[in-house]
């Protein structure tokens, strides 16, 4: 098997006008984290996976949880095209692993 790293991206806007819309974006944000997705940004969460077919198991296992209102997009991109994104306003968060490494000595 090869390895072709990706970037999983997923982007949601979600209702959260009544407690149980609330409850619903707090059960599938915590399920994103569960996943191994981190924050980019405010509603948009990031995972790196080896390849094709772990991207694919990943995009089923967001269709399990995904909310039944709102909207949900998922965007996979390479390492590469991943790696040219600039950041124009803010920092980036260095607290984050997010390296392809096997090993991560802390």
């Amino acid at each position: 098997m090869s390895y072709r790293y990706m970037r999983v991206l997923v982007f949601f806007d979600l209702p959260t006008l009544t407690a149980e819309d609330r409850k619903n974006y707090r059960d599938f944000r915590k399920n994103l984290l569960k996943n191994g997705f981190y924050m980019l940004q405010e509603s948009v969460y990031c995972r790196m996976v080896l390849n094709q077919s772990a991207e694919n198991n990943l995009r089923q296992a967001l269709r399990k949880i995904k909310p039944k209102d709102g909207l949900v997009m998922v965007l996979s991109v390479t390492e590469k095209q991943f790696a040219k994104a600039d950041i124009l306003v803010g920092e980036k968060k260095t607290d984050i692993l997010d390296t392809d490494d096997r090993i991560t000595i802390l």
